[in-house]
């Protein structure tokens, strides 16, 4: 399973990735795989504010239903449209086309408590 390393991580399986408008918040191979095949994202609107933990969005798959949590503080600036009618694209590329939000950080800080590529990896090894 690879775990790009430009990424950053949280231990609820939230990848996050820092671009200069804002971050934009996914789930990992992992996380998609536990999931199964997702059938449906809701997903939060415009404008909504998140601290750091609050369920932001909620994934349902043939297995569960799954809350996904905000990796930082932050206000929503765009959602992922194409989930609406495609939330399989979670499963096929969920560090690209499957990303779900992308977000303004209230501050940089909150980065830092965030997972590097090499810690989440060994996460990973803990869980298997």
């Amino acid at each position: 399973m690879k775990v790009p390393v430009d990424l950053k991580y949280t231990e609820s399986h939230e990848w996050v990735k820092v671009t200069d408008d804002g971050l934009i918040v996914g789930i990992t191979e992992y996380a998609q795989g536990e999931m199964g095949d997702i059938v449906f994202a809701d997903l939060p609107q415009v404008g909504a504010e998140y601290k750091k933990g609050e369920s932001l969005a909620v994934i349902e798959s043939v297995k569960a239903v799954s809350d996904i949590y905000a990796p930082v503080g932050g206000t929503i600036i765009e959602v992922n449209e194409a989930l609406v009618d495609s939330p399989e694209l979670i499963n096929d590329d969920c560090y690209g086309e499957g990303w779900l939000v992308k977000l303004s950080p209230e501050t940089d800080a909150e980065l830092d408590g965030l997972l590097s590529a090499e810690e989440y990896e060994k996460l990973l090894e803990k869980e298997a």
